[in-house]
């Protein structure tokens, strides 16, 4: 089973996110979030964290970039109940128990996302406000294998 942990390049979701995802967290789509907004909720960070945040499960913080990794089940059911508190302490949710199921869903439809690619493999999302809601587009980043000339210098040691 495979799913996408917090990746950063650089220091910039630090400054563009209001609150950023912790490197190496697990990850989802998170779009949920953004159902109900409109344009006018379009703006500063919250713009940021809409067009192409990920939403770390341990911190509910945003991130650009995850990569594809391999999970163990129980990380899974694990990452499941932080999710489920998560709709109740942001959301509403009556209760952890009944959030569980679209937590569960959420998280499969990330591993399922992930399931095709190798390991180390990025991904970004995309999102857009439409008449019909928010529409999320992924793209792929594949690993790519370092050549040994990426790292030498080839040369002639003869004057």
């Amino acid at each position: 089973m495979k799913l996408a942990r917090a990746i950063h390049f650089d220091e910039s979701d630090q400054r563009v996110f209001a609150s950023p995802a912790r490197t190496g967290e697990w990850c989802i789509s998170g779009g949920f979030e953004f159902s109900n907004w409109t344009e006018a909720d379009l703006s500063g960070k919250a713009r940021q964290a809409f067009a192409n945040g990920w939403l770390g499960l341990e911190t509910g913080g945003r991130v650009t970039f995850v990569a594809v990794t391999a999970v163990e089940p129980s990380e899974v059911e694990t990452l499941t109940g932080l999710l489920a508190q998560h709709f109740v302490t942001y959301y509403g949710a009556p209760s952890p128990e009944a959030a569980r199921p679209v937590a569960a869903e959420e998280i499969a439809q990330m591993t399922d996302l992930c399931e095709d690619h190798a390991p180390n493999t990025l991904l970004t999302v995309a999102r857009e406000l439409t008449e019909a809601g928010v529409r999320e587009a992924f793209r792929v980043i594949e690993a790519q294998d370092a050549g040994l000339d990426q790292f030498a210098i080839h040369g002639d040691v003869d004057p």
